[in-house]
């Protein structure tokens, strides 16, 4: 019987419950202990599914919240807009501050019971796979129950409490069986603190980053420029298929000619001669593990920074691949560059990282520091400038792939070398306060976790110790 998970439960026991449970991971999943709880259905004051019509992303409608749009224990702007639905159910669903968005249901186990607070008032509503929660702020505030709900042992809860079939369901009804710690009013008060004060620092670090791409802009002239929406462009047949190999008539668009023509005006590089383009792997999905050595994909980074990757690669492939693997584990400065998918992405790495790249993302390495800077060049990789470029050469197909030759002759402007400077003092101001945000953020969630398992005294005074080695 060693290694076998049994539990005892007697048939009362199931029965006499609001959910009647018969499977047997139920019963027999980890557990831990809490001195002093509520149930979920004791905090709720409201609960509410979001919206299931069609969205789009022509920027018809009303905006909606997506799981893609949760940042850290925030929102972002939602990406995808509804339609169909009236004014009156935007009104219902329209997410104000203190609400908790959590994720119902999802193909990734992980993702299912994923908690954001929503710090101040929006004009979105939310698709149906979220659901709204607004807790009873007597009994527990929303920055405590998000902070319990992302922590170790809120996610040992849900995963207890969800329902696996072809997708993991963590339903409202799952969430009124979950235990919640009762904390007293100084330590919610205290969590509550932290929370905002990383949303301020959040707020900051995208003003930053604006300031650094108006910077760009200004520059370049650009600021106010607005490409040509003209859908007719005559090219002869030298022009166009003997000059660039293309039949496609959305590749002539006078927007992408307008962009391009405008870099032009200053000085400017073909990507190339500014950075050396090195090619990762595709090890194929049987190197694949639950333990390894992480394993990035387009999905698992953007601009910000890279998410814990939700693959990894078997020991016995990375051992069979020891030389090469070694040699393509990226190094601090190298910029993760998307040639298929969401095409174009850029994100610079601040330190040496212990982990491999998909064939989908390329490595580039500036070859000239004192010419360009790698921050400034990541900055216009992301900017709308080569986004045009990407869309231009990578459109026209279901699943984008954005070629290597292509790539390569991407065109980026060069502004002078201060400017740069001051460009890439704005993205460090802007990745230190999202970092401190991130650091606050987790102080919350150890926080809650020290108290479950100790006392709230000691989480606080771990708090105070911590807060101040932050804020530096």
């Amino acid at each position: 019987m060693e290694g076998l998970e049994i539990a005892e439960v007697s048939y009362n026991e199931i029965i006499n419950t609001e959910l009647i449970r018969l499977e047997s991971e139920f019963h027999t999943a980890f557990t831990f202990d809490m001195v002093s709880s509520y149930s979920g259905e004791e905090i709720i004051d409201f609960v509410q599914y979001g919206t299931s019509k069609g969205l789009n992303e022509e920027e018809l409608g009303y905006p909606i919240l997506r799981l893609n749009e949760f940042e850290s224990q925030f929102i972002s702007k939602p990406s995808k807009y509804c339609s169909i639905i009236n004014k009156d159910t935007f009104q219902s669903l329209k997410l104000l501050k203190d609400d908790v968005l959590i994720c119902r249901t999802n193909g990734n186990p992980k993702y299912v019971g994923r908690s954001a607070i929503v710090p101040d008032n929006y004009e979105y509503a939310y698709a149906s796979y979220l659901f709204k929660i607004r807790p009873k702020k007597e009994l527990i505030n929303s920055s405590t129950l998000v902070s319990y709900l992302n922590s170790k042992y809120g996610r040992i809860e849900i995963e207890k409490f969800s329902m696996a079939s072809n997708q993991v369901n963590f339903s409202p009804a799952k969430f009124r069986q979950l235990r919640i710690p009762k904390f007293n009013v100084n330590f919610n008060s205290l969590i509550e603190k932290l929370t905002f004060e990383a949303f301020n620092n959040l707020k900051q670090s995208q003003q930053a980053y604006t300031q650094a791409k108006n910077l760009l802009l200004e520059t370049l002239g650009l600021k106010d420029f607005k490409p040509s929406k003209e859908k007719v462009n005559i090219k002869s047949f030298k022009e166009s298929f003997l000059s660039t190999g293309r039949l496609d008539a959305e590749y002539y668009q006078m927007k992408y000619e307008d962009v391009i023509e405008k870099i032009k005006e200053s000085n400017y590089k073909r990507l190339a001669d500014l950075v050396n383009i090195k090619k990762s792997i595709e090890p194929g999905s049987n190197a694949y593990s639950e333990e390894g050595l992480p394993f990035l994909r387009v999905a698992d980074y953007n601009k910000f920074g890279i998410s814990e990757p939700q693959k990894c690669l078997s020991d016995s492939y990375v051992r069979e691949n020891a030389e090469k693997i070694t040699d393509l584990k990226p190094k601090a400065e190298t910029i993760l560059f998307s040639k298929d998918g969401s095409v174009g992405t850029a994100y610079m790495l601040k330190e040496n990282m212990d982990l491999i790249s998909s064939g989908a993302v390329l490595h580039l390495t500036v070859k000239n520091k004192e010419k360009v800077l790698p921050e400034y060049l990541t900055l216009v990789i992301n900017s709308q400038l080569v986004k045009m470029q990407a869309e231009r050469d990578a459109g026209g197909s279901i699943i984008l792939h954005w070629r290597v030759g292509e790539i390569e002759n991407v065109i980026i402007p060069i502004i002078d070398f201060k400017i740069q400077q001051q460009i890439s003092d704005k993205i460090e101001e802007s990745f230190k306060l999202k970092k401190q945000s991130e650091q606050l953020l987790e102080l919350a969630k150890t926080a809650v976790e020290m108290a479950i398992e100790e006392d709230e005294e000691k989480a606080m005074g771990f708090i105070e110790k911590n807060l101040s080695l932050i804020n530096g």
